[in-house]
């Protein structure tokens, strides 16, 4: 269930205006029509993708007397750096154990390149 959520959200942080938006609501929450004023779209396509961002759980909206601000789910983001994390610490590890293996072969004497007169 955890990969499918993670699917949904690599896939709405696919758009670069969502990720956008994502930016922006880390700043704080926002609404619709705050978060379409930099955008050259109609008010819906922005509402159109946040209705992505909230499907995937990036996003929430609550409502304040008229407004319904967008807020942004940290939870989420802790899940993706959980899995990304993984990843990271495993090329880390592989990295190191390289770096051991060249270190060890710098150790080592090069091999002598043979002479002409040997070779012939």
């Amino acid at each position: 269930m955890a990969d499918d959520r993670l699917s949904r959200v690599f896939s709405a942080l696919a758009d670069p205006t969502r990720r956008d938006i994502v930016a922006r609501l880390a700043d704080g929450d926002a609404t619709v029509n705050e978060l379409a004023e930099p955008y050259d779209v109609t008010v819906q396509a922005v509402s159109k993708h946040i209705k992505v961002l909230e499907d995937a759980g990036l996003v929430s909206r609550t409502r304040d007397a008229q407004r319904r601000p967008c807020h942004l789910e940290g939870e989420v983001l802790d899940l993706m750096t959980r899995w990304i994390e993984r990843y990271r610490r495993e090329a880390e590890d592989r990295f190191r154990r390289l770096d051991a293996v060249l270190e060890q072969m710098g150790e080592r004497p090069a091999p002598h390149p043979r002479h002409e007169e040997e070779a012939s």
